[in-house]
């Protein structure tokens, strides 16, 4: 689906604070991506994409799910790693992997669901062994995955396996990866059996809230992609030569779970915008650039 040009311009035009249309409704309201060099525009959380790529449905070592969302496109780096690391997942035992959302067409802020996934260079992945690498569309939309935590959050459950861990090590040796998102207690978990050999791949392991079901992998600022904002801090920085595996990890599963209470002495901050607030005003200058293209 195109959005008329009348209507584009319109929309982009300057125009009273609640009347401008909502950035996530343009980005989404186009099936396709523009026809310029790939590119990514922006942070992970505020930006957009140029040029991106499509993930074939179907490859012989992966399945891309949910179709009707549309959001299996990404920066040409994404999809290569995808496949590189699909066939890494056969090296370990399984099928395959099952990938979930990567990036709308022309990237920017979704309709639903994320904050980020705005330039192309997150891919979640699923908790989920493929048993087939088959499934229709409607087999696609229908199967869950699994969660790998858990219900009080503290630790994993039956279904995190060695297999689980192997792959995400090797997806964080991968020199492309600048971090992946995981529950807490999946973390906690591989740092207690990871050998003592090498493990300063462990610094890519990042915790983060609900992300039990899959892995979040977040990809680096593509070489000469010079409107793309590198994550800050970056996890180089964070890891000061370590793991992520000291004792303020055990904060994700005790005083985040369960904070003390403390006397408030100061305002609550102001609530933060959720991208889906967004209006093409708050993205950067190039994201109408991406919108306009053909």
């Amino acid at each position: 689906m195109r959005i008329p040009l009348l209507a584009l311009i319109l929309a982009l035009s300057p125009l009273p604070g609640a009347a401008q249309s909502l950035a996530n409704q343009l980005f989404g309201g186009h099936a396709m991506p523009s026809l310029q060099q790939p590119e990514a525009i922006g942070s992970y959380a505020n930006g957009c994409a140029a040029g991106l790529v499509r993930l074939p449905e179907t490859g012989p070592t992966w399945q891309a799910m949910r179709l009707s969302r549309n959001r299996n496109w990404g920066h040409p780096d994404a999809i290569a790693y995808v496949q590189d690391l699909s066939r890494k997942a056969v090296q370990i035992g399984w099928r395959g992997l099952y990938i979930g959302d990567i990036s709308q067409p022309r990237g920017g802020p979704m309709t639903s669901g994320h904050a980020s996934h705005q330039i192309g260079l997150d891919i979640d992945i699923w908790m989920l062994p493929p048993s087939r690498l088959n499934l229709s569309v409607a087999e696609r939309e229908s199967l869950s995955s699994i969660s790998v935590r858990t219900q009080d959050q503290r630790s994993i459950n039956s279904n995190w396996t060695a297999q689980h861990h192997e792959l995400m090590k090797q997806a964080a040796l991968d020199p492309r990866v600048d971090r992946i998102f995981v529950a807490a207690a999946v973390k906690l978990e591989m740092c207690r059996t990871a050998t003592r050999a090498d493990t300063a791949w462990l610094q890519k392991i990042r915790p983060a809230v609900g992300h039990n079901y899959h892995f979040h992998v977040r990809l680096k600022c593509p070489r000469g992609d010079r409107n793309c904002v590198t994550q800050t801090p970056t996890v180089a920085e964070l890891s000061n030569g370590g793991n992520g595996c000291d004792d303020t990890l055990q904060w994700w599963v005790t005083d985040f779970l369960n904070p003390p209470r403390r006397e408030r002495t100061e305002p609550a901050p102001p609530r933060r915008r959720h991208p889906r607030e967004f209006t093409m005003a708050d993205l950067p200058a190039q994201c109408q650039q991406v919108l306009a293209s053909n």
